[in-house]
């Protein structure tokens, strides 16, 4: 009963905040991004919902408390040749986007050696190259604007590399080169940035991650069901973009692992070998 009324008043608190602003989550169909989306609904946002699955988002927007304020726009990252005209659909309806949550992609669960080139590009290209191209063409009207905010969902494997994400992980941390130097480009028009690294989140990431063949693992792994609930994830997401912040761990025990390698490398190597891969 505690944790509930806190947790309303946590919503009652960002509305003030978020309040009619227009955010765009891509990945919304489940996942942290579909808990970011019910989180950005009780602090009465207005949504556009993105995914390929359109079905799901269909669902997801009736289930919602204020379903009627919330536009489906499916979008697969994978072909990004339509983003302009997708972007201009956002606007005609809105009239605005406040919010960039870049939340889609695609996990992996394969070694360097068992893994096609055609797997790494192809997690590149849905990982990176669809986000920022996503945010290419949301930045204009940010900058019209003078106003906008970016929320990236990277990963704790984009402050270092793991076990069998190879591909999953250069593709985070390539996320984190881009947008900063994005922040330092256009905090000038009010634009802001923040990078989100979740650790081990309850999500069914890891079911739908690739093989080295580009088959599904199709495995709910241990670290992602006993991780943190996607719905605190989501809270510390929001709570994150209230405050400004450029950069964000989100996760429990396993984010102290950054700290360590900045602060004791060789110690940092030792520990992060003995962890488990999934």
């Amino acid at each position: 009963m505690r944790t509930r009324q806190l947790a309303d008043g946590f919503f009652l608190f960002l509305c003030d905040m978020f309040k009619d602003k227009v955010v765009w989550i891509t990945g919304a169909s489940s996942g942290i991004g579909e808990a970011i989306a019910v989180a950005f609904d009780k602090a009465g946002a207005k949504l556009v919902l993105s995914a390929r699955n359109e079905e799901k988002l269909n669902a997801l927007k009736e289930s919602l408390e204020h379903s009627s304020s919330h536009l489906v726009v499916p979008l697969d990252l994978e072909h990004s040749s339509n983003f302009k005209e997708l972007v201009t659909k956002v606007v005609d309806h809105y009239g605005r986007i406040d919010i960039l949550v870049n939340n889609g992609g695609i996990s992996q669960r394969s070694e360097v050696h068992e893994t096609s080139l055609e797997v790494d590009r192809r997690i590149m290209e849905i990982n990176y190259f669809g986000n920022i191209a996503l945010a290419k063409a949301v930045l204009p009207v940010f900058r019209a604007q003078k106003d906008g905010h970016f929320l990236v969902i990277s990963s704790i494997s984009g402050k270092f590399g793991f076990f069998l994400r190879s591909a999953y992980s250069a593709s985070k941390h390539a996320l984190h080169g881009f947008y900063e130097s994005l922040y330092l480009e256009e905090e000038k028009n009010n634009i802001r940035v923040t990078i989100a690294c979740p650790g081990k989140i309850n999500t069914p990431i890891s079911m739908n991650a690739v093989t080295g063949t580009g088959e599904k693992h199709g495995k709910m792994d241990h670290n992602q069901s006993t991780g943190m609930p996607a719905e605190e994830c989501a809270r510390q997401l929001l709570n994150a973009v209230e405050q400004n912040k450029i950069e964000v761990l989100i996760g429990n025990k396993e984010i102290k692992a950054v700290t360590l390698k900045r602060l004791a490398p060789k110690l940092f190597w030792k520990v992060i070998k003995k962890q488990s891969a999934t």
